[in-house]
C-alpha cells in the first residue's frame, strides 16, 4: 500500500468487535511508536496498554469514548524527559512527540487491518490518578484499537477537507 492511499483510507472507528489483537500485531504497532521521531530523539513517550477487564472498566468510567475496544493505548509523556526549547520558557515537545508516536501507531495498525480512534475526550489528571501514573507523566490521548465491528463506516465528514489554499500559505 502506498502512503497516500493508506492516509486517505484510514478513518476513526467508533465501534469495535470483541476480537483481541494478536500479540505479534500489537507488538508491530508498539514498535511503530518506538521508532517515531521525537524532538532531539529524547523519546519521552510512555505507552500504557490497557487490556485487562479491570483497566478497561476504569477507562469506561473516565470517558465514553472507548467504543468497546478490547485494547486501549494511553499515550503519555514524561515531563522530565521531553525536549525544552532554550529559546523560550515553557515551550517543550511532549505533546508533539506523543502526537507523532500516536500517528505512527494508528497508521501501522491500519496497515495491519486494525482500527483505531484518537481520543482526547477525557481528563488527563483523572486518568493519571486512576492509573497511578508517576507525577511527571502526563497523558495526552487515548487510542482505542482493535478490529472494527461489522458494518462500520467512516463518519460523514471523513472525506471533507479544506482546500489547500485555505490551510497553506507560502511566505
Amino acid at each position: 500500500m502506498n502512503f497516500m492511499k493508506l492516509a486517505k483510507d484510514r478513518y476513526s472507528v467508533r465501534n469495535f468487535s470483541e476480537k483481541v489483537i494478536e500479540k505479534e500485531k500489537l507488538e508491530k504497532i508498539l514498535e511503530a511508536g518506538q521508532i517515531a521521531p521525537t524532538a532531539g530523539n529524547y523519546q519521552p513517550q510512555k505507552v500504557y496498554v490497557v487490556q485487562s477487564e479491570k483497566g478497561l472498566e476504569k477507562l469506561r468510567s473516565l470517558t465514553k469514548c472507548h467504543y468497546g475496544a478490547p485494547t486501549v493505548l494511553i499515550i503519555a509523556y514524561d515531563k522530565s524527559k521531553d525536549w525544552k526549547n532554550p529559546n523560550e520558557d515553557g515551550v517543550h515537545s511532549g505533546e508533539q512527540d506523543t502526537s507523532i508516536v500516536a500517528t505512527h501507531m494508528m497508521l501501522e495498525a491500519w496497515e495491519l487491518g486494525i482500527s483505531s480512534c484518537w481520543v482526547g475526550f477525557f481528563s488527563p489528571s483523572l486518568v493519571a490518578k486512576q492509573f497511578d501514573f508517576p507525577e511527571n507523566v502526563r497523558p495526552v490521548l487515548m487510542l482505542p484499537i482493535g478490529y472494527a465491528a461489522e458494518n462500520v463506516k467512516p463518519a460523514a465528514w471523513h472525506e471533507q477537507s479544506k482546500e489547500l489554499s485555505e490551510i497553506v500559505e507560502y511566505l
